[in-house]
Order: C-alpha cells, then structure tokens, then sequence
C-alpha cells in the first residue's frame, strides 16, 4: 500500500513559486514563496545569491525576504517528495525608471550652415532593451533610438545627432524624451523628459564701421555712429564705444540686416585720441578704432568801445584771437582797411552816423588744423542813438483828402530809440492806425510830436479834403495852367533870341563908331594938354 503511494507521489507532485514574473526596482525588496504539492514534503528552500531570510512557513511552503535586489538574477526554489527532489526557477528583472534626462546642445550659439550636436543621454536606467530616446525640436520628432542590442549590463544610455544650422532654428527648443517600456515584465511604462535647450542661431561675418569726423572740437558735441552690416539678429546686437577712457551711451537702432549705434562725444581733452566701437553678439565681438585729432578753436572776441552811442561819437571796433585758440588765428575785420600782421588784433575807428543804426560788424578768425582750414565768425550790431526826426518824405506837411475815401494821416517818424508819435487835434488825439471817412470837417491842420530818450520834435501837417469833381477840375486847372507856362516861356526864349541875332548883326559897325569917337576925345585931351603947356 505504501509503495503505491510512494509511486504516486514521485510521479505527481509539483513545486512551484510565486509571483510567477519577478520585477523589482533597483535596490527594493522582493516577497518570494516557494510550495510544493507534495503531502509531506522533505528537505526544500531556495538557491540565490540575493541576501535571503525565511520570513514564514508551513507544512508544503516557505517564504523568503530578497532584500537590496540590485540586478538581474535566477532565483532556484526546490522540494524533495519521497526523496526525489523537484525544481523550478523565477527570473528577478531589476527595473530603474529614466529619473534623469540630460539634453546637451554644442555649441548653444551657432553660425548659420554650420554643424550643431544634439546629445541626450540617460546615467542609470534599466533594462536597457526596453529603452526608447526621442530627440524634439519644439514638437517634431528629429530622432528616435532603441536599445536592443547594447549589452545588458550597461545602464547608461545615449544618443546624439548632428544638424545643419538654418536662421529658422533660431531660438526653437530642443528637448529629449525616454520611455521605458515593461509591459512584456507585467509592468508599466515610464517616461521622462529632459530639461529644453534653446539653440541661437547667428551671422556676424563683416567688421564694424566707425563714422566720425577726424577733427574734433574740446568742448562741443559731436554725432559719432558705428555700424555692422550682414548681422544676425541684428536687434541682439550690442554696442559699446570709448573716446579714450571715456564711455559713450550709445542709442541702438537696426533694420533687416544691419544694426546701428548713435551717441554723443564731447572731447575733453585736446590732441590725438582714440574713438573705439565694440560690437559683440552673442560668443561672438569685434573692436574698430578710428583716430582723431581734438583741437580748441573758441569763436574770436569782437569788441565795440560802445554798443549804443550817440550820433557823432568816435568809437573804436577790435577783432581779436580767443586766448585758447593754438595757434594764432588769422583775422579779417569787416570794414577794417587792411589785414593785421599774424597774431595782431584787427582794428576799426570811426565817427558814428544815424545811417549806422543797425550796422553789422563780423570778425572771421580761420585756423590751419590738420590741414583743414576751419573758420569762425562773431558778428555784433551797432545802435547809434539819435533825435526823433519827421521828415518832409515820411511825414508830408500837406496832404490831400478824397472825400468819403477811408484815409489815414501819413507820418512816420524816424530815431532811435523808436520814437512815440502822437498826432492831434484842437486837443483831440488822432488814431494813426484806424482808416477814417474824409469828410469836409477833417480839413484842418494837425500837429505830431515824435518823441524819445533824447528829446522831441513836431510838425504840423496841413490836410484839405476835396470832392472827386474837384479833384478833377484841378487837375486840368494844373494841366492847362503848365501848358500856358510852357507856351510864355516858348515865346520868352524867342523873342530873346531874335534880337540876340540882331545885336550880334549890328556889332562890327556898332563898335566901329565906339572907336572913332574913342579916339576923337582921345585927340582933344591931347590937344588941350599941350595947350595948357604952351606947346
């Protein structure tokens, strides 16, 4: 009966382990049992070179503790039944998520057309034959890399790709993703993604340009630009410019292309300097010098003994060199009869008139810089003070009305300072800028007074307002009246002339008569001498 039973057993029972797939994170524990079907088993437990502890048991079972599991292993679980003894293995997988994804871009900036490197790498993850690394820009996929056939004991996994720069890529985010599949280990999948780079595309292929005038002027302010052509992006450009140790704040402006920077150099110091631009974009900068040549050159100081003199006052005008100026300018002085001798003032003198109210005197100094000739030029006005005066030309003293014509009284009055006219009268102010209607009662005689600093003078005008026949009756009274004078003189001259011819007709008889009676009284004179003498 025994043997039966015996037989029976070998033939029938089995040993087996649970879970059936063993999938364990790096470093976790893992809960193994181990049983058999055998009623009473013999001698059993498990073979592994994982640290192990029997945590429990029972009469067909045993479980076991793996504990710090840190790679692949098989795991041996054996029962001996009637003393045969029975098998059976489990496969531990050790598993560790992509917890850290590295994206590299070399170089971050880059020169369009040439080569870039997009790596991404993955330190520890496991198993590797389940990995997938995807390379993206912004969204699209540029390339997928799997795993299968890298040796299972490597945990570090890796791909890198080269591309082409383009100006699009400028600024696209370029960024990695690992997916790490265990579905075929009855587990889930896992995914992780890198950090986003984002590449900088660039062109910057021309040297800068400097604009600015050689010569520089201490003190006053100048434009000075630097431009860079053939630049990408131009609106990332950055400008930095030095008149010697001194920093300028440039103004940056850019189109397309180019870029551009305006500032403002006021020159402290004279002699030869340096002005400097540099221009950087991204990794990469270029530096352009430009010489130039500070010089002082302050306008030169025109003098007038008196500015507001009065009429018939002798004064004098001098042209001269500013102190600063290096060297001696040359001077011109308007008016001035001849040149003054190099490094000597120019002169002026003269008695002032009215008519040189207003008069405008420049002094022109010129100055060799650098072999530039440069000019300057001070100019001064003059105010000769006088009297008012009313002038027969400007303020007539008689003036002829139209009747029922809107007229004004004309009288203008010349001095200086400008003299206050008033006109009135019979004790009334006449209004010399409102248009008035003539009628017969302006016919009167008014007096203007023009009056300044200087004192005062007055004029009576005398205006008679006539009728429109009027006017015309006199003016052929005057044209008849002048066509009778010419006729009297006509008849003048003529009568004049006629006996003119008579007398110079008459003249040789006339004034040979004269001689003989001339030389008649001359005899009897004679006679009467030689009388009175007893001759």
């Amino acid at each position: 009966m025994w043997l039966i039973i015996s037989g029976m057993t070998e033939e029938t029972f089995e040993v087996s382990i649970w879970p059936d797939q063993a999938l364990v994170k790096l470093g976790q524990s893992l809960m193994i049992n181990c049983s058999t079907s055998c009623p009473d088993p013999g001698p059993s437990g498990i073979e592994t070179l994982l640290k192990k502890t029997q945590v429990d048991k029972g009469p067909q079972w045993k479980e076991f503790l793996l504990e710090d599991v840190t790679e692949d292993s098989v795991l041996q679980c054996f029962f001996s039944c009637a003393g045969i003894q029975k098998d059976t293995s489990l496969g531990i997988t050790v598993y560790q998520p992509p917890e850290q994804v590295i994206l590299e871009l070399q170089p971050a900036w880059v020169a369009t057309d040439e080569a870039f490197t997009v790596k991404c790498h993955v330190p520890s993850v496991a198993p590797l034959e389940n990995l997938t690394l995807a390379l993206l820009q912004d969204n699209q996929e540029l390339h997928r890399k799997g795993f299968m056939n890298l040796a299972v004991a490597s945990r570090r996994a890796e791909v890198t790709i080269n591309v082409k720069a383009q100006r699009e890529d400028d600024r696209c985010n370029f960024s990695c993703r690992a997916e790490l599949d265990l579905s075929s280990h009855g587990g889930g999948l896992f995914h992780s993604s890198s950090a986003s780079k984002v590449l900088r595309i660039f062109e910057f292929s021309q040297s800068p340009q400097i604009w600015v005038s050689p010569l520089l002027e201490i003190g006053t302010a100048e434009t000075v630009s630097c431009e860079l052509a053939r630049v990408f992006p131009a609106r990332e450009v950055t400008f930095h410019m030095f008149l010697g140790d001194q920093e300028l704040s440039p103004f940056v402006s850019w189109k397309g292309d180019t870029a551009w920077a305006n500032a403002t150099a006021r020159a402290m110091e004279t002699g030869d300097q340096e002005l400097s631009c540099l221009v950087s974009l991204g990794p990469m900068e270029q530096k352009t010098r430009e010489p130039v040549h500070v010089y002082s050159f302050p306008p030169p100081i025109l003098e007038i003994e008196e500015l507001y003199p009065l009429a018939g006052t002798d004064i004098n005008v001098t042209c001269s060199g500013h102190v600063l100026t290096s060297p001696s300018p040359t001077l011109r002085l308007q008016g001035a009869p001849d040149l003054p001798a190099p490094g000597e003032p120019a002169w002026l003198s003269f008695t002032t008139k009215e008519e040189d109210n207003g008069r405008n005197f420049s002094c022109e100094a010129s100055l060799e810089v650098q072999g530039q000739r440069l000019s300057k030029t001070t100019a001064v006005q003059l105010h000769v003070l006088y009297k008012p005066r009313l002038e027969e030309s400007d303020c007539p003293g008689n003036q002829t009305w139209v009747k029922g014509a809107e007229q004004l009284l004309a009288c203008v009055a010349k001095g200086n300072p400008t003299p206050t006219l008033v006109c009135s009268w019979n004790g009334v102010i006449v209004d010399l800028e409102v248009p008035q209607k003539a009628t017969q009662n302006h016919t009167r005689t008014y007096c203007c007074t023009a009056t300044n600093q200087l004192g005062s003078v007055s004029k009576d005008i005398a205006v008679v307002v006539q009728g429109l026949d009027e006017g015309i009756s006199c003016t052929i009274f005057v044209i008849t009246i002048v066509a009778l004078g010419v006729c009297v003189i006509t008849i003048a001259l003529y009568l004049n002339y006629r006996p003119c011819k008579i007398e110079r007709r008459k003249l040789p008889y006339r004034q040979k008569e004269k001689n003989k009676e001339e030389e008649s009284q001359f005899a009897v004179q004679q006679a009467e001498k030689c009388n009175a003498h007893n001759c």
